[in-house]
Parts: C-alpha cells; sequence; structure tokens
C-alpha cells in the first residue's frame, strides 16, 4: 500500500494553519472539479486526492493520528519496508519493521488489507480511518460544504457610483443582488450558500463576484477622489464668471476667477466617488482648468484682439 502525503497533495507545509489548508483545498477543487474538466480522468482524481486530503487535515483528530503515522511510516520505509504492501500487526516490534507497529493505526479488522476502500477514496485512507467517512467504508457520510463559484459583474463608472439592483446569472441560476455604491475594479465581494450544494446536509459554498469597471475618458480614478478635465472659455478665464461642470453626481455651478491661467486645479470637496459601504461618505472632485481657444474668428473679432494686443504691447513698453 503507497503512503499518502496529504500536505504535498495540496501544496502545503505540514505547519499549514486551518485556514491555509482550507484556502488551498478550495483552490485546487475549483481548478479541477468535474463540472469544469468533463471528460478528464487526469483532473478527476486529482479533485479525488483533493478531497481525501481535505478529509483528514480539516479534521483535528484525523490530522493528528495522519501527523505520527508520517513520523513512524518513515522509520519503516528506511529499514527496507513499505515497498509494497499493507504494513501487518506485529512486524514492526523488532529492528526488521523499524520500529513501526501498524496495529495502532489500522482500523479493526482492516490490518492486512484494503478494506474499507471508498468510492472517492484509497485504501490508505480506508485502512487507517476506516473507510471514507471513518466508519467502515463506503461514501463519507460526514458534512461538507459545496464547491465555491466564481463569477464577473461589468459596470460602468456611473453604475459603480449609484450603486443598486443588478442581476447576475451563475450556472443557469439568476441572482438580483444589491450594490453598494463605490465598488472598485477587481473588487470581490462573498455571497454565503449560493455555490455548488454543499454533501450529506453540508452548505452550500460561496458565490465570489468581482467587479470590473470600464474605463470613464472623463475622470481618472484614485479611491474615492476623481480628477477632471474642464474645459474654460478663454473669455471666461481672462473675466471671470460661472461656469457649469457635470459630474457623476450632476451639474455643479463654479466660479471662476479672473485671469484664471490654463492649468489651473481646483478642489470641490465632497463631490468625488462614494465611500464604500460609509453611507453618505464621499471623496472629492478636483478640476484641471484647461483654456479653450475660440475657433472661427470673424474679421471683427480678429480686429479686436489685434486692438488688445497692441494695447498690451504698449502696456509692456
Amino acid at each position: 500500500m503507497q503512503y499518502h502525503d496529504y500536505y504535498k497533495t495540496l501544496g502545503l507545509e505540514k505547519t499549514a494553519t486551518p485556514e491555509q489548508i482550507k484556502k488551498a483545498y478550495r483552490k485546487m477543487a475549483r481548478a479541477h472539479h468535474p463540472d469544469v474538466n468533463p471528460d478528464n480522468p487526469a483532473a478527476e482524481q486529482k479533485f479525488k486526492e483533493a478531497n481525501e486530503a481535505h478529509e483528514v487535515l480539516s479534521d483535528p483528530e484525523k490530522r493528528k493520528k495522519y501527523d505520527q503515522l508520517g513520523a513512524d511510516w518513515h522509520r519503516y520505509e528506511q529499514a527496507g519496508n513499505g515497498r509494497g504492501g499493507t504494513p501487518r500487526p506485529g512486524n514492526g516490534g523488532g529492528n526488521n519493521g523499524g520500529g513501526f507497529d501498524w496495529s495502532q493505526y489500522a482500523q479493526s479488522g482492516q490490518a492486512g488489507g484494503f478494506g474499507g476502500e471508498g468510492e472517492d477514496f484509497s485504501d490508505f485512507f480506508g485502512s487507517i480511518f476506516g473507510g471514507a467517512g471513518g466508519a467502515g467504508g463506503g461514501r463519507s457520510t460526514r458534512p461538507g460544504a459545496g464547491q465555491d463559484y466564481s463569477a464577473e459583474l461589468a459596470l460602468t463608472l456611473a453604475e459603480a457610483y449609484e450603486g443598486g439592483p443588478r442581476t447576475i446569472t451563475v450556472n443557469g441560476k439568476s441572482l438580483r443582488l444589491s450594490i453598494k455604491p463605490g465598488v472598485a475594479d477587481g473588487q470581490t465581494i462573498r455571497l454565503r450558500e449560493q455555490g455548488g450544494p454543499g454533501r450529506n446536509g453540508g452548505p452550500a459554498g460561496v458565490l465570489l463576484i468581482t467587479f470590473r469597471l470600464a474605463p470613464d475618458p472623463r475622470y481618472a480614478r484614485t479611491g474615492p477622489d476623481l480628477t477632471q478635465d474642464v474645459p474654460v472659455p478663454l473669455y471666461t478665464a481672462l473675466l471671470g464668471g460661472p461656469h457649469t461642470v457635470n459630474t457623476l453626481g450632476g451639474p455643479v455651478k463654479i466660479t471662476i476667477q479672473p485671469e484664471t491661467a490654463n492649468g489651473t486645479r481646483l478642489r470641490l470637496r465632497g463631490k468625488g466617488f462614494p465611500v464604500y459601504d460609509q453611507a453618505g461618505e464621499f471623496g472629492d472632485l478636483y478640476l484641471r482648468l484647461s483654456v479653450a481657444l475660440p475657433q472661427g474668428l470673424t474679421a471683427e473679432e480678429k480686429a479686436l484682439i489685434e486692438q488688445l494686443a497692441a494695447l498690451r504691447a504698449g502696456f509692456n513698453e
């Protein structure tokens, strides 16, 4: 019988925490799930191996027994045994067995053979833990969480600003979400028990939804702050006056000071993006003013500008 290194199966060190074990198992199970890899025997085998490793390492008692077995099995193999077949009670008391006593690990009635091999678990598991549920063969009756699902939801910047209800379809099931204003591109939310169905009465898996925000050419976003380029007519920049800016929250009137230079920045407090999960909180909106030169000048306009240029030239002499 071949020894199974459950830590290696999940890509973990023996010091792995329960949370690390859970995370590694879910990642491997998602990658090799039969629903994702139909008609792929190699992926199905890896999926079964991941389930078996998780069954042992997620259970404190099973893990303790398995860890102790690992140390004894290493001594048994160093003594030249373990190259085929199953260790038997009594063969580990002397030097020939390397000090390995299989009887303390084997389930009753299973010390000499496979007895207890489950449909999804190996003979190694069955010989130690009494079959796929720890109760003597057959599939595991222990409740287990269902598979986690992942999905993406595309939003415009304006939709992320407003939040509100959205509908997403995952594995043929439509779900209605209530999105909080202020979500960021790449942000992921977790919906409990919206993943795959649980095993043996266990909870359904988790649905992970990642938001993808389409770029908006009008704004640059840094957290809850926005930067917007605002063209200002030449005459307004020279003489000053009111000007209306279109923001995600609606039109906002600002006052341009006389002789405003090109590239001037203004800060509008609380006119930026909503702060996620903090109702009523907003970032700031930064306006980058650019002076817009008039096009298609008439002869009279050109004459007036020439007079202005002459006045300025005389003023500077």
